[in-house]
């Protein structure tokens, strides 16, 4: 019996080999894809790919996953070999433009990159893809006007693709060189004090080639005093993933500001439409208050949402703080919804000389929502926010916040 099994075995050789060589190109495609996706065998995938092409050597589908897939384990020269040979042929596919300008864009030839996509594009007005790719490869590039119009493009065609609200966002933050603000935040107590609070900021903005700085000066009138402070921030560009946040302040008002005030963060632009932020924060007024803060963001759609964390630690326990906020943007990264929620207070809040007298280990909660649009280079905000904070242990009382801002781009 086991004579006869293995003579059926030497049988079926011939026909198991004559069933793989009368494969169609279609399945052997199929079993390129899943080499690739699914065992991630870049060298299998290749060889099933090249002969399902010798099958069908006019297989653009085909050309373009070959040429990816050279692309994908690093052979530049053949993935350059297939779409050049592609472009010969005037192929006009969306996927062969795509797949060549990502080549390129991965491999900072970012002239190369947008040649490819501006003829894609002839041929593709739409393309959201095509678009998206050139509003990155502009960025890349440190072309921000450029960058700023192909998102744009990206949103006018659907308002609600994730990976284009997120892109914008951080193409607005660089798209004008120059930019000069005001903002003015009032606050009532119900309560705590007798005084109203009052805030003017006047800002100035400049893009330079590491990234953005921003010079900050502040007034304000608090417990019927006036005050000033000097800030100076910058957000260094490490990389496209990753960029800076560097602060310092100094008041010689002590008490309606803190003394000094100093932060780093390291940030973080992630796959998948994700953010990340991890870095501290210091005041000091008489003595020193260190913070620890970690946020984390996720565009989706025409939405963002964020989670931020304070954390202080003494010689007891940490005090925490933490903020949920959601942002609806409408036309444009410069116009949107937002609204927040909370516990605790954060350096970053108009209130935060308060921390000095240790009022952050107390109860507080927070909410509040905000409107931002735009009218050309013009940006206006209004905001509002109320607390309702334990100011002395079992006694509370309601602040209630108005925010007005303005800035002009040039």
């Amino acid at each position: 019996m086991r004579k006869h099994a293995g003579f059926l075995l030497l049988l079926m050789i011939p026909f198991q080999a004559y069933s793989q060589q009368t494969l169609s190109s279609d399945e052997l495609f199929a079993n390129a894809r899943t080499a690739a996706f699914e065992e991630k065998d870049y060298p299998k995938s290749i060889a099933l790919a090249k002969q399902a092409l010798e099958i069908s050597p006019n297989y653009t589908d085909i050309s373009v996953f070959l040429g990816r897939l050279y692309t994908w384990d690093k052979d530049l020269a053949a993935a350059r070999s297939i779409f050049e040979d592609l472009n010969q042929r005037n192929v006009q596919d969306e996927d062969f433009f795509l797949a060549y300008a990502s080549l390129e864009y991965w491999n900072d030839n970012n002239d190369k990159a947008i040649e490819i996509l501006n003829k894609g594009l002839s041929y593709h007005p739409q393309s959201e893809q095509l678009l998206l790719l050139k509003a990155k490869t502009y960025n890349s590039a440190k072309n921000y006007e450029a960058a700023q119009i192909a998102v744009d493009q990206v949103l006018k065609i659907n308002p609600k693709n994730t990976e284009a609200t997120g892109l914008a966002v951080r193409i607005n933050d660089v798209a004008a060189k120059n930019a000069i603000s005001i903002t003015y935040n009032y606050s009532h107590f119900d309560k705590q004090f007798a005084d109203d609070w009052h805030i003017v900021s006047v800002g100035y903005k400049r893009v330079t080639p590491i990234g953005s700085v921003i010079l900050r000066a502040n007034y304000a009138n608090k417990f019927a005093e006036n005050g000033t402070q000097l800030e100076l921030e910058a957000y260094p560009r490490l990389s496209d993933m990753f960029y800076l946040y560097v602060g310092a302040a100094y008041s010689n008002d002590v008490g309606i500001f803190p003394k000094y005030r100093t932060g780093v963060s390291v940030n973080a632009n992630l796959p998948h439409s994700f953010e990340a932020e991890l870095g501290y924060r210091q005041l000091y007024f008489s003595s020193n208050i260190c913070m620890y803060t970690a946020s984390v963001g996720k565009y989706y759609k025409n939405f963002w949402f964020n989670l931020r964390t304070y954390l202080t630690p003494d010689n007891k326990n940490i005090s925490h703080s933490y903020t949920g906020t959601v942002r609806y943007y409408t036309k444009s990264a410069q116009d949107y919804f937002a609204f927040q929620i909370g516990t605790g207070i954060s350096p970053e809040e108009s209130i935060n000389n308060l921390l000095q007298n240790e009022v952050y280990k107390l109860k507080t909660f927070k909410i509040g929502a905000e409107y931002n649009f735009s009218i050309s280079r013009n940006l206006f905000s209004v905001g509002t926010m109320y607390y309702n904070q334990e100011y002395r242990p079992n006694t509370k009382g309601n602040q209630f916040d108005v925010t007005l801002g303005y800035t002009r781009k040039f």
